[in-house]
């Protein structure tokens, strides 16, 4: 764990220091003390990397923490944090907002174009997809049909946006493309401040399921044999699960691979399956796995910038293979 913290600390320095506009080391040290540095690096260290940085370290472990939860609810590795339709769901909020118009002929006010009418659409189809998901598992028993149902709602809210952007107009359509791209720059301290709020809630609300958790690894009939209620701790942890992933799609769109992939990574590093050492560490290898891709992203000194969303999965994804290869296991 300390490793851990002494990476991410490390890969917090390099990602506030390389970028389009190159600040030395020594400069952006002083200029995160307060020290007096051109007032150009200030602004972009302060107003725009510092605020990425910090967006990607809650990101990425948000929804490494999600991953993990839903891997060992489903007790399925191929399980992450948009199974439930969950993130499908603020897409389809996202697109109803941008391309709903082309479809009804209803012009659209500027307003309604913000980072915050997107942010407000994609959060109100996320509560909406979890919503209708935690009323469905009421009535069912089988957890895996649980994850079935989340798949198809994804199948479902994803025809409806084909549709939309079947009649959509072209400068609609690259608007709604560009916000799947993903996005970790447009945040600002108030918004970063809600992001921050609701992770350490999902923390807090995650902590007190830990001993569950470790009695789902060996199957529900051995959990509820040592008093586990299963479906208080399916339905906890669906909702937590569900708000945490709503909520970062929300304000920086889709992030594909994090989630899925490392879980994986952290139970080869630190080789146990125990929550207890399993939650904090996976936060600290999503949001570390995050600044290095955020980093790619920037594609220092110079002025072009990656869609994250792509670079975790083209540059992630190899990794991931490779070290499974080599260890010939997932567990």
């Amino acid at each position: 764990m300390l490793w851990l913290l002494l990476i991410l600390f490390g890969c917090l320095l390099m990602n506030l220091s390389l970028g389009s506009v190159d600040i030395p080391f020594t400069e952006m040290l002083k200029g995160l003390f307060g020290a007096e540095i051109k007032p150009s690096w200030h602004h972009i260290l302060l107003n725009y990397r510092l605020p990425k940085s910090i967006t990607a370290i809650i990101v990425g472990g948000g929804l490494a923490i999600c991953g993990l939860l839903m891997q060992t609810l489903f007790r399925n590795p191929l399980a992450g944090p948009f199974v439930l339709g969950v993130s499908s769901g603020a897409s389809l909020g996202v697109a109803l907002l941008l391309m709903g118009a082309g479809l009804f002929t209803v012009s659209v006010s500027p307003f309604l174009l913000s980072n915050l009418a997107l942010s407000i659409a994609a959060s109100a189809g996320a509560i909406f997809v979890l919503a209708i998901i935690l009323t469905v598992s009421r009535n069912i028993k089988n957890t895996m049909s649980i994850l079935i149902i989340g798949l198809m709602f994804g199948s479902f809210t994803a025809a409806i946006i084909s549709v939309l952007a079947y009649f959509s107009s072209a400068e609609k359509l690259q608007q709604y493309v560009f916000w799947t791209f993903g996005s970790l720059g447009n945040l600002n301290w108030v918004e970063i401040s809600i992001l921050s709020s609701f992770f350490l809630l999902s923390i807090g609300l995650v902590l007190p399921l830990i001993k569950s958790l470790n009695s789902l690894l060996l199957g529900e009939r051995y959990a509820i044999s040592l008093g586990v209620n299963l479906k208080k701790t399916r339905n906890h942890t669906m909702l937590i699960t569900g708000l945490l992933t709503g909520v970062i799609t929300a304000f920086v769109g889709p992030i594909a691979f994090i989630g899925l992939a490392v879980p994986h990574l952290t139970k080869l590093v630190v080789k146990t399956s125990d929550h207890r050492i399993l939650i904090p560490a996976t936060a600290l290898g999503g949001a570390i796995l995050m600044l290095i891709c955020d980093t790619i992203a920037q594609l220092p000194s110079s002025a072009y910038t990656l869609p994250i969303n792509a670079v975790t999965s083209l540059f992630g994804a190899p990794i991931v293979i490779w070290l499974l290869v080599r260890k010939r296991k997932v567990y």
